[in-house]
């Protein structure tokens, strides 16, 4: 089982200290916490696509690039990019290049996004948005499969006549569909033989048993059975102990779900709220070692999952408490996993 990291690159105040940080230095910040990662020997990070002020990452590829020649075993993928407002020529040029530069090493996850300032941003219509992603991730399923694209165009692609989309990747680039818990998107994933990325952002997860299930059937009735892959996509943090892991995500956290509670209308996160949240039976991953290695092998034996993709850097953490956090998870979660098998 793999196990890995995800965010956005969050920009703001520092809970405490009141310390600003910005873009710049959250970029900066952010290439270091990808070099350990890979020393510590996580498998895998990512880094999700926003237009938002609050948010330093609006190009993954370009960001992961700057990790590239840093690290040297941990997968850098994309979490997610928004393809419905993008170009998948564009895209799947950008991660080729990044394949090429690490080795074979890059993975591209894509997904409608839950944000929606990048459709009025690059010119797309919200009344399209379910159309423009089946659309375009098609036209990326053909690119990836033919060096030479032949695409009969679209309501929102042009015709493509033949012509060559290069580079092309090292090898076979992982291309990761993401969803939230429709069984609709699970269901086309598994028949299309993507791997899937599922966001557990609430509730409880082993509600998600459905979802996985539908997926794997999927895949098995559309003889994709042997390319069927669930990668969990959680949010949490470890500490040396589970109060110290508690007290350190939980305002960084609360901060961040306020913010999107106040856009969409949900009323503000309770301490209470959150320390039940954070139980075994919880959506987030917060604890000590022992605890989050234990949730998720717990969780495994329900939801059949090979990856753990936690966003840890939620909201503003210092910088130093996030390395730490990066260090246990890589030196004592990660061998517990792997020796589970």
């Amino acid at each position: 089982m793999e196990i890995g990291l995800y965010t956005f690159g969050d920009v703001g105040r520092l809970p405490g200290s009141g310390k600003q940080v910005g873009w710049h230095e959250r970029l900066g910040n952010l290439m270091e916490e990808i070099e350990l990662a890979d020393q510590v020997g996580l498998d895998v990070f990512g880094l999700g696509e926003h237009h938002r002020p609050n948010y330093a990452i609006s190009s993954p590829a370009v960001a992961l690039a700057g990790a590239a020649r840093t690290t040297s075993s941990i997968k850098l993928s994309s979490a997610v990019t928004v393809l419905s407002s993008d170009d998948p020529i564009r895209v799947y040029q950008d991660f080729a290049t990044l394949d090429n530069i690490t080795d074979g090493r890059a993975e591209l996850m894509v997904g409608r996004g839950s944000f929606i300032e990048s459709f009025p941003l690059f010119g797309y219509e919200l009344d399209d948005y379910n159309t423009l992603f089946e659309e375009k991730l098609a036209m990326l399923l053909a690119i990836d499969a033919e060096e030479k694209l032949r695409w009969p165009g679209g309501q929102h692609t042009p015709q493509v006549p033949g012509l060559g989309v290069y580079p092309r990747p090292v090898g076979d680039m992982p291309i990761w569909i993401a969803v939230g818990g429709t069984p609709d998107s699970a269901i086309r994933a598994g028949a299309l033989g993507m791997p899937l990325a599922l966001a557990v952002i609430g509730g409880r997860p082993r509600q998600f048993k459905g979802l996985t299930d539908l997926y794997r059937r999927a895949a098995e009735q559309s003889g994709e059975g042997a390319k069927a892959r669930v990668s969990l996509n959680v949010h949490g943090f470890v500490g040396e102990d589970s109060q110290t892991a508690a007290d350190l995500f939980f305002p960084a956290q609360k901060a961040v779900m306020d913010q999107i509670g106040r856009e969409r209308g949900w009323a503000p996160q309770t301490r209470a709220q959150y320390d039940a949240s954070i139980t075994p039976e919880g959506a987030m991953f917060v604890g000590s070692p022992a605890q989050i290695t234990d949730k998720i092998l717990s969780l495994r034996e329900d939801l059949s999952f090979d990856r753990v993709s936690i966003q840890m850097a939620i909201g503003m953490i210092d910088h130093k408490e996030m390395l730490k956090a990066i260090e246990v998870l890589g030196t004592k979660v990660a061998p517990e996993l792997r020796k589970a098998g």
